[in-house]
């Protein structure tokens, strides 16, 4: 996914950004950068690799060795960022946030009438925030050139620009698909992806970007380069999964949400006559403890955590650069919790179901420390597309999701052809695919949350959510 985090004021921006932008840490980890402007030093910027690191230990010489009023930082699973560019626009730090689906097309196009250059990566591959900045410079305004480059790209970019003069520019995707929030101070502004990053630095909530809007921030004002578009399709994974519980995205909280979106599904299961015996409900940790808990309070059963995550040396189980050894320190985390798993029936409830790996070793993991039954549910709908906008399944093909290959087995491609059977839980497809799925994991049971379900929890209309890696819609 990735974030970005930025601060204008009348004092010094270094510390604020330094902090703001660690409190994105949970939405990337490969790189993370940061960029300041001050009127005698102009713009620095420094990057660094966090893959087996934090955010803080890499950047704590920035505090003393960067300076300025206005400063931006952002953490990426991607690309090196902030970039600084020169163009004809000026010197200015670019980073942004989202996933471009067309860029060897751009950069082909761009190569064969600018007579300009890429840097090139490994492999040949481009930056995507250098990328984005080619497409910005071929018109003669900021607001121009991102409106340009914005409707050009196949996929989402969210922008933020650090101008030479000290100015940010912050532009939300096209469709509105990640959110941007700015923050008000006693000394300025400051620009977030998660709006509790800057209210526990002394900033109060003044306004959300809407889908395609353009700002210029200054110290002492806002100005509107460009309106927001009509049509918004902001992503619903992030209240299931990606965003921080104390976040909140188009007025809607994070946390409040998953504790609905429990209820629904423990309502769901009571409707359709579940009535297995039940010792606990917990959550797969950590993100799925939230909707347990919801879970837990509609259907009157007990929440208990009958086995807890080791974080202090291994944060984050993708962490490793392979699959298999991130499967292997996803179980080398689960530490069991005897007293509540032995002979008991247990529901647990994941934020999602993608390949199902890690899940597979939970179950085998609480089987082997002596469960009697394990009944598993998961928080959205069951994935049938990898995204394309935001690429948070870490699928590169449809055939790696867990749905796709149960689907192929138990009809071959012609499945594919009713994959909003499949989806439904009160089909006959639908009972299949639930059923095949369980006897892989050797779960007693299965459920996923149902679209009208996801869509009630969060409380907007569907027509401003995008729900493509469900439902394949645009």
């Amino acid at each position: 996914m990735g974030a970005f985090f930025g601060v204008i004021g009348r004092s010094d921006a270094v510390a604020v950004t330094y902090f703001g932008t660690d409190y994105h840490s949970h939405l990337g980890t490969k790189r993370a950068g940061m960029a300041a402007w001050d009127p005698k030093a102009g713009l620095q910027r420094e990057i660094h690799n966090i893959s087996h690191s934090t955010f803080r230990s890499k950047f704590e010489d920035a505090l003393t060795e960067m300076e300025g009023t206005s400063a931006i930082g952002c953490i990426s699973d991607a690309d090196p960022q902030p970039l600084l560019i020169r163009s004809n626009l000026g010197t200015y730090a670019i980073s942004i946030i989202g996933v471009i689906q067309n860029a060897d097309e751009l950069i082909r196009q761009y190569l064969s009438f600018s007579g300009g250059h890429f840097e090139a990566m490994r492999g040949g591959h481009v930056n995507t925030a250098e990328l984005v900045a080619a497409m910005i410079d071929q018109k003669s305004s900021f607001t121009e050139g991102i409106r340009f480059a914005q409707q050009v790209i196949d996929g989402t970019a969210s922008i933020l620009i650090l101008r030479d003069d000290g100015h940010l520019i912050a532009a939300r995707d096209r469709f509105g698909r990640l959110p941007i929030l700015v923050g008000k101070g006693e000394n300025g502004y400051c620009v977030s992806f998660e709006n509790f990053a800057y209210q526990k630095l002394g900033y109060e909530d003044f306004r959300e970007l809407g889908p395609g809007e353009i700002l210029e921030i200054s110290a002492e004002k806002i100005v509107q380069l460009a309106p927001p578009h009509e049509e918004m399709r902001i992503c619903s994974f992030l209240w299931t999964y990606y965003g921080y519980p104390t976040s909140s995205y188009e007025g809607v909280n994070v946390e409040a949400m998953r504790y609905r979106n429990g209820e629904i599904m423990a309502r769901n299961d009571q409707e359709r006559g579940f009535d297995h015996h039940l010792d606990y409900v917990g959550g797969v940790p950590d993100s799925g403890t939230p909707h347990a808990i919801g879970y837990a309070n509609e259907s009157g059963c007990k929440f208990a955590r009958a086995f807890i995550k080791y974080t202090p040396t291994w944060s984050r189980s993708f962490m490793p650069a392979s699959q298999q050894d991130r499967n292997h320190v996803a179980k080398m985390k689960q530490i069991p919790v005897h007293e509540l798993i032995q002979d008991k029936d247990l529901l647990f409830v994941d934020d999602s179901i993608v390949r199902g790996t890690q899940l597979r070793e939970t179950v085998e993991f609480l089987y082997e420390s002596g469960a009697r039954s394990v009944h598993m549910r998961s928080a959205c709908p069951p994935i049938m597309y990898g995204c394309k906008y935001l690429n948070f399944s870490r699928a590169t093909s449809d055939m790696e999701l867990i749905t796709r290959q149960v689907i192929m087995e138990l009809e071959g491609k012609e499945g594919f052809d009713h994959l909003e059977e499949y989806a439904d839980a009160t089909t006959e497809r639908g009972k299949a695919m639930r059923q095949a799925i369980c006897d892989k994991f050797h779960f007693d049971s299965l459920d996923f949350q149902s679209l009208d379900g996801l869509e009630e929890a969060i409380g907007i209309d569907r027509c401003k959510l995008c729900t493509y890696c469900w439902n394949g819609k645009e």
